[in-house]
């Protein structure tokens, strides 16, 4: 990424175009998107704010002038977005956030749905211990406490240097006075409006006349500007207890859910040490469990690091073969070993021996896949027994960054809105294991390490990210992240190998076409036209089964370094994001 300068300057604010016809199109689409020459990325001096809505960017961008740092600008996006991107962003959900201080200290903060302290397992399930279609992701039991408000409250306690009521008021006014529904946004509604019209809160909002908001639309969210005005003047108590509480209970009480007033008021986002390790010279930071994204990102590097993926080609076959062999393994022990720490013991340490690693990479066969069947979770040396998501990424002048993903799990998470509120709730719960060998949302399987537990939080596949020099001291060599259930851990991983290994300039490594393997189901998934016809027919005389996505994966926004010092701003363009800096 050092190594190779963007050949322009772009505007110093770049909102990149939705590809709304590639979720209409999208074999037609991306593979001029993938295989086109990427303009280059968005440049800024000082600042950077990378998320997927430009109302939200520039407000991060607000935030950065005004004084404030990168935590400040993380806390008014991650607020807009609760406004411009209720697909996954409402303060009814949580999230995770790496940060990198000036001086290079990393801060995990994770601020994950809890479940309640009356739900049990078998609430989910049969007479005959299976799962009860439905009850996870729809419904009152499928919410967990939500995190995302205490979450900011507390990275803003601890990190943030301008007034808390200053970094709401932004999205108070912006859910007050509304603003124009984007073609994103309209597709999404009109994918979703049947759920969303079965709760009549969230059809009050979110449809007219029983259809739901077209392209242009103006939408206001008085009811969620009413909260978040609470949450201004109030803080985190403000959602956490009184009157927005309350009605939060009232809402899953009739729901069928089990949370009390209780869950809310003992709800405390965690901050946890963050993972480290290397790759090809640079020293990576990510996000420990409950996240499975860390531990499995390294895991993937790990391996891969004992491959020359330059000298294998961007885009090769065996490029694409070696990555998916190790998704494959990483994906595996997933399965067993991770869970939430604070209930289970998870073998961090051993899933990221050099030894272990290098045990595991060796039965990775340049010439042919190992079918997952032959591949079980890896036996550790220690004894023990999704969906819709979005991720923004700022950095400020003197070198701090912070990389956040938030979700609610599936697309407008339960699609309820609890009355009185305007606020979304999240349908967490599904990404527990509810029984062995039952796939969740995303078709990931788990163990008992992330069996549902009161007041335990499930694993997640969300993974923040930061890339910097070997020495300390400096900017970040890279910021990054993605939602995307299952699938953000590869999109990350390949992010990052493009912008490593293949020195591609930072807008070109986002634009990418992009693959996910996650062990089982045994199968290869790519982005339309991801693939030439020549690497498909050599991937499949290795062994693999292809299967091709009907619309895009992940949506990528990165911040990285220029040679020069300066930041650089990719908003992916599989989505309407936007970049700014100045």
């Amino acid at each position: 990424m050092d190594s190779r300068p963007d050949p322009q300057r772009r505007p110093s604010s770049h909102a990149r175009p939705g590809l709304l016809t590639l979720l209409l199109a999208p074999s037609l689409l991306l593979a001029t998107v993938a295989w086109a020459a990427s303009p280059p990325a968005t440049r800024g001096e000082e600042a950077m704010v990378v998320s997927p809505d430009r109302h939200a960017t520039a407000i991060g961008l607000a935030t950065l002038r005004a004084g404030g740092n990168a935590v400040d600008a993380a806390v008014a996006v991650t607020f807009a977005l609760g406004v411009t991107y209720p697909l996954a962003g409402p303060i009814g959900g949580g999230g995770f956030a790496l940060y990198r201080t000036p001086d290079g200290e990393a801060h995990a903060l994770d601020f994950r749905e809890v479940a309640p302290a009356r739900l049990r397992a078998e609430l989910f399930l049969d007479e005959e211990g299976r799962p009860i279609p439905g009850l996870s992701v729809d419904g009152g039991l499928a919410v967990g406490v939500p995190g995302t408000v205490a979450g900011l409250a507390e990275a803003h306690r601890r990190w943030g240097a301008l007034p808390w009521e200053d970094l709401v008021r932004p999205a108070v006014e912006l859910a007050a006075g509304g603003f124009e529904v984007s073609p994103f946004l309209a597709l999404t509604l009109e994918r979703q409006h049947q759920r969303l019209a079965a709760d009549a809160e969230a059809r009050e909002i979110f449809l007219r006349q029983g259809r739901p908001l077209a392209a242009g639309a103006r939408l206001v969210q008085t009811d969620l500007a009413a909260t978040l005005d609470t949450v201004a003047r109030q803080g985190a108590a403000g959602f956490y207890g009184g009157p927005v509480a309350s009605a939060l209970v009232a809402a899953l009480e009739r729901a069928g859910g089990v949370m009390e007033a209780s869950d809310l008021e003992r709800y405390r986002p965690v901050l946890r040490a963050p993972l480290y390790g290397s790759y090809r010279g640079r020293r990576v930071i990510c996000f420990p469990p409950p996240s499975s994204g860390g531990v499995a990102l390294l895991q993937i590097l790990g391996m891969l690091e004992r491959h020359d993926l330059r000298a294998a080609g961007f885009g090769s076959s065996l490029a694409i073969h070696l990555i998916a062999e190790a998704e494959r393994r990483a994906f595996a022990d997933r399965s067993r070993w991770l869970g939430d720490p604070d209930f289970a013991q998870v073998p961090v340490e051993a899933l990221l021996d050099p030894d272990y690693l290098a045990e595991r990479a060796a039965g990775i066969r340049p010439r042919r896949a190992t079918p997952s069947r032959k591949i079980a979770p890896g036996e550790m040396p220690v004894t023990i027994e999704a969906g819709e998501t979005l991720h923004l990424v700022t950095a400020d002048a003197a070198g701090g960054a912070v990389s956040l993903t938030a979700t609610l799990n599936g697309w407008f998470g339960s699609a309820m809105v609890a009355a009185g509120t305007g606020v979304l709730l999240n349908n967490e719960m599904d990404d527990f294991a509810l029984a062995p060998g039952v796939p969740n949302l995303y078709g990931l399987l788990g163990g008992k390490a992330n069996a549902v537990e009161p007041r335990k939080r499930p694993l997640s596949s969300m993974s923040p990210t930061i890339i910097e020099r070997a020495e300390a001291g400096g900017r970040p060599l890279l910021v990054l992240g993605s939602p995307g259930g299952s699938t953000i851990i590869s999109t990350v991983a390949q992010v990052l190998i493009n912008v490593v290994d293949h020195e591609l300039p930072l807008q070109a490594a986002v634009d990418a076409p992009r693959f996910h393997h996650q062990w089982q189901p045994d199968r290869i998934f790519h982005e339309p036209r991801a693939f030439s016809d020549d690497v498909v027919r050599a991937l499949r005389e290795r062994g693999h089964d292809l299967r091709e996505l009907t619309r895009f994966q992940g949506n990528a926004n990165a911040i990285g370094l220029a040679p020069d010092g300066a930041w650089l701003g990719a908003a992916d363009p599989r989505r309407q994001g936007a970049a700014a800096g100045y």
